[in-house]
């Protein structure tokens, strides 16, 4: 009977033992990011060290991929049925993802402090059909970067307020000896041409689609690729733009050979960096221009977001740990490596310390952020947009035959 007893007593301790560990019982997410562009990695590990000390219940596994393996690795784990909780995702990305039903729709966690709250274009990244499938994270647009000493030497007053005043500024530039080919921009056949026509089309007031239908081929979607070709072709355009890409631009503009130059937010502390740039001190940056009677400035969204998958079996943490990662003390503090998503940051002076002139132009370019064409196919019209560009640059095909092939291959 004791023996019995023993056993019995024996018994208890084993399940209260195995038992015990779990009564604190960890939830543990799945997190895919970038390991390059705006946070390094070192952040996202320290804001997640910082998640984890906030919810001790929560244990979050972080993995990072190049910018280049990032769509596919998402779809290659959710067609596997399990990998992630929480994914990094362009703005080019809802569209396919919410038809794929990749991404949740977390329409009805978004509450109206953060519409309210987030700048109105950031929401744009993670929108599609009227719903929202994630938080915009990673804020970012192109901005007109100029050289103020090269304006100066020009007898020119202010950067431009217009595309057509940027062609005037240009030429004056030109004329005066001062650079052969002052503009830069990234028109290599990539998704980095797509940005910058982007940039023009919103400033012309253009639709990409209308009723699922391409209208790129008309209108503003036109005359974007009209300015490019006439930029190019008045030599005014450095002629390597059509081989450049933002990386290009960079190095071009830090050597002192661009007057104006299209590129994202990045670029302005580099240029800044006299270890690496001969133009440190001399970097004015504001929105990129807009067009008379039709914009006051242009803006492509070149954001990013993070979304819960369908696959995960904890939305409930995942969505913790996403307005964590997205919430306004957490930007603030990293406020020097990608511009806060929320409105009244850009009034407090510890994130505009040091960098009030692109605070400046964020004010205006982030508002007026414009997303490149949202649809399931966007892969395969922005192939066929990317070809129209280079064709029409290099006189092969005027902008009306190029845009008018890219509709009819665009697969739409």
């Amino acid at each position: 009977m004791l023996k019995s007893f023993n056993k019995t007593l024996l018994g208890a301790a084993l399940i209260g033992a195995s038992l015990a560990p779990h009564a604190f019982a960890e939830t543990t997410l799945n997190a895919l990011f970038m390991a390059q562009a705006a946070y390094s990695e070192a952040d996202v590990r320290a804001m997640t060290d910082a998640f984890a000390k906030a919810n001790p219940d929560i244990k979050v596994n972080l993995e990072f991929v190049p910018y280049e393996g990032l769509h596919d690795k998402t779809m290659l784990a959710q067609g596997s049925g399990g990998g992630y909780d929480v994914v990094l995702f362009d703005v080019i990305w809802p569209a396919e993802y919410a038809t794929n039903k990749v991404l949740v729709d977390v329409s009805s966690r978004v509450t109206d402090d953060m519409k309210k709250g987030v700048l109105p274009g950031a929401w744009t990244t993670v929108q599609y059909d009227g719903k929202y499938y994630g938080m915009p994270w990673i804020l970012d647009t192109k901005y007109l970067f100029y050289n103020k000493e090269i304006l100066e030497k020009a007898g020119i007053k202010a950067p431009p307020k217009t595309w057509d005043e940027l062609t005037e500024q240009a030429k004056t530039i030109k004329d005066k000896g001062l650079l052969a080919t002052p503009i830069a921009w990234s028109w290599s056949q990539a998704e980095a041409a797509i940005c910058d026509y982007t940039t023009l089309v919103s400033a012309y007031g253009g639709d990409f689609l209308k009723d699922g239908k391409p209208a790129f081929q008309t209108g503003g979607g036109l005359d974007a690729l009209k300015y490019m070709v006439s930029s190019y072709s008045s030599g005014l355009t450095n002629p390597n733009s059509k081989e450049f890409l933002e990386e290009d631009v960079r190095k071009v503009f830090e050597n002192g050979d661009a007057a104006f130059a299209l590129n994202w937010t990045y670029m302005y502390n580099m240029a800044n960096d006299p270890k690496d740039s001969k133009v440190a001190g001399k970097v004015g940056v504001v929105p990129a221009p807009g067009v008379a009677g039709k914009s006051e400035a242009s803006a492509v969204n070149g954001s990013m977001g993070l979304g819960i998958t369908s696959a995960s079996k904890h939305p409930d943490e995942a969505w913790k740990y996403i307005t964590f990662m997205t919430s306004q003390a957490t930007q603030n503090a990293y406020a020097k490596l990608s511009l806060p998503i929320w409105a009244s940051s850009y009034e407090d002076p510890a994130v505009t310390k040091g960098q009030e002139e692109l605070i400046s132009a964020a004010k205006i370019g982030l508002a007026a952020m414009y997303p490149r064409p949202t649809t399931p196919k966007y892969q395969e019209l922005s192939t066929a947009l990317q070809q129209a560009i280079q064709e029409s640059l290099l006189g092969q095909s005027s902008p009306e035959d190029a845009l008018k092939s890219a509709a009819d291959n665009s697969g739409l």
